[in-house]
């Protein structure tokens, strides 16, 4: 059975006092008389009073509170990143809204209408592609706007990430000079960033006179598809000598997978992810892959947020934090 949710008015009547006091305190404590104060205190701990803060936010132009809209919520890429938007906007006053949307656009719709009707003083966006619907909400509702994760394409208003086609490019190059001259990249889910590194992949291919291959799919991530990859790219391709993935889930998988079939690494297959989470460090041989500033990026993307809610002028439009390649043992 639904238990009723405690009023303003049950807390009232509970002490014998005006709705009003106890709204009077609950907007500033030292506006009732110290006693008052210590009575109001105890019951809201005893109904397990929970403010409503709907007339509170229609009422005020500022909600102290901060859309984030993230795709995922089980991959470690975007927890990370959440975790430096929090450091930030918990040290500033400000809560964190969190909606997830699936790399699905017109999910990230529905979540950013949603967000809005609570006005939210601002948004942190994880893509920079978005329906034209989104893209009239955002400008009708005039606040500021961040879009995180990549730093090349111009955003709505200000973009902070990392450059994902050179960053791709870079370690395919890598694995290239390292004499794995026959690299496969690895994707999942096809969204835009995926699509990002493909084309960092065969620029660096094309780049040595190289056939660029990909095994595309639309699954999601996982070390399970990892491993299904690496079989299906062994039947296919068998001359494979270098596998390139689009995250760091799909190489430990492919690590893995190699190791139970007895193929050495990087002797005969060189391995590479992206991201650089903690668990391509723990395994053996350990992963090489494109360690990227995912902590610093939701960490940035709050500054520049609060910046421009304090009125502080936008200073640059795009931010590149930069990445850089770690060997590893698999390549």
């Amino acid at each position: 059975m639904k238990h009723k949710r405690p009023t303003l008015q049950d807390i009232a009547n509970h002490l014998g006092i005006t709705k009003m006091t106890v709204s009077r305190y609950l907007r500033n404590p030292d506006s009732v008389a110290q006693e008052t104060q210590i009575r109001i205190a105890h019951a809201l701990e005893q109904f397990g009073y929970i403010p409503n803060r709907a007339p509170e936010i229609l009422s005020n132009a500022k909600s102290n509170a901060i859309g984030v809209l993230l795709p995922s919520l089980t991959n470690h890429v975007f927890a990370d990143v959440l975790k430096g938007i929090e450091l930030i906007l918990d040290q500033a006053g400000y809560q964190t809204m969190l909606a997830h949307y699936g790399y699905s656009v017109k999910k990230e719709e529905e979540r950013i209408e949603s967000l809005l009707s609570y006005n939210v003083d601002g948004l942190i966006l994880s893509e920079n592609y978005h329906s034209l619907r989104t893209l009239k909400m955002i400008e009708v509702a005039n606040i500021p706007v961040i879009e995180i994760m990549d730093s090349t394409q111009p955003g709505i208003q200000q973009v902070i990430g990392f450059d994902n086609v050179a960053a791709a490019q870079a370690m395919v190059e890598t694995m290239i000079k390292r004499g794995h001259n026959h690299v496969v990249y690895f994707t999942a889910r096809m969204d835009k960033r995926t699509q990002l590194k493909m084309q960092g992949y065969e620029q660096a291919m094309k780049k040595y006179g190289l056939e660029p291959y990909s095994l595309i799919t639309e699954e999601p991530s996982s070390f399970t598809l990892g491993g299904k990859q690496i079989r299906q790219i062994l039947e296919k391709r068998p001359e494979t000598n270098g596998i390139f993935c689009t995250n760091d889930d799909l190489a430990i998988g492919a690590l893995f997978e190699c190791q139970r079939l007895g193929i050495n690494i990087p002797t005969q297959i060189a391995i590479a992810g992206f991201h650089g989470h903690d668990v391509g460090f723990s395994v053996s041989p350990q992963l090489a892959t494109v360690i990227t500033p995912r902590l610093e990026i939701g960490k940035t993307a709050a500054q520049e947020l609060l910046a421009r809610l304090n009125n502080e002028p936008l200073t640059e439009k795009m931010i590149d934090l930069g990445f850089h390649i770690h060997l590893g043992e698999s390549m």
